[in-house]
């Protein structure tokens, strides 16, 4: 067998060591998460729109107020941070939202959410305490949404884009609750 060979075998054989490492010691690479990375997108002429986020589950617990505590920031979703995309400026109750990619954290509350939209970049949503790495030095825009309750339970915390007409809603909703983020694509529609 030639050098080449040889040292390919290793190499590969350090790389298969690794991964059965991390994935026994870390995180279990080859198990579906317990709470699934999801991709929204929207596209309406040249506008572009796009949220990263993970989807927990309810499993029967009592989601707000308990699991995500009331006037505490949650991360908005599980895992990472949760990621807002657009490629126009968007206008929501008087604010402008660059065009760029922000961070979204949320304070949820029996009958409004704080939502904030937050310039910068976590690797993740919490850390090693369970605090939400989120720093409102870097809050773009602070806004106030009210909660609509649900006659009926989702089960899996979801976003959605909901086009309006003029508006345009982003919509988070899990347990018995809901909520929706109002945009507007031109400024004069405010």
């Amino acid at each position: 067998m030639n050098k080449f060979l040889k040292r390919l075998l290793i190499i590969l054989s350090l790389i298969a060591i690794a991964l059965f490492l991390y994935s026994h010691f870390v995180e279990n690479i080859f198990a579906p998460r317990l709470s699934p990375k999801e991709t929204v997108e929207f596209k309406l002429n040249d506008l572009k729109l796009k949220v990263v986020y993970n989807r927990p589950y309810k499993k029967g617990r009592k989601i707000f107020g308990a699991l995500v505590p009331f006037n505490k920031v949650w991360r908005t979703g599980a895992n990472e941070a949760t990621t807002f995309t657009t490629n126009k400026p968007l206008y929501i109750k008087g604010f402008t939202i660059p065009a760029g990619e922000y961070t979204i954290w949320t304070v949820p509350k029996e009958n409004v959410w704080q939502v904030m939209f937050n310039t910068k970049k976590y690797p993740w949503g919490v850390d090693a305490e369970m605090n939400p790495m989120w720093d409102p030095n870097y809050d773009l825009l602070e806004i106030d949404v009210p909660v609509e309750k649900l006659k009926s339970v989702v089960e899996q915390f979801t976003m959605a884009f909901v086009n309006t007409g003029d508006n345009l809603e982003l919509t988070m909703a899990w347990d018995d609750t809901k909520i929706a983020v109002i945009f507007n694509t031109a400024k004069s529609l405010e």
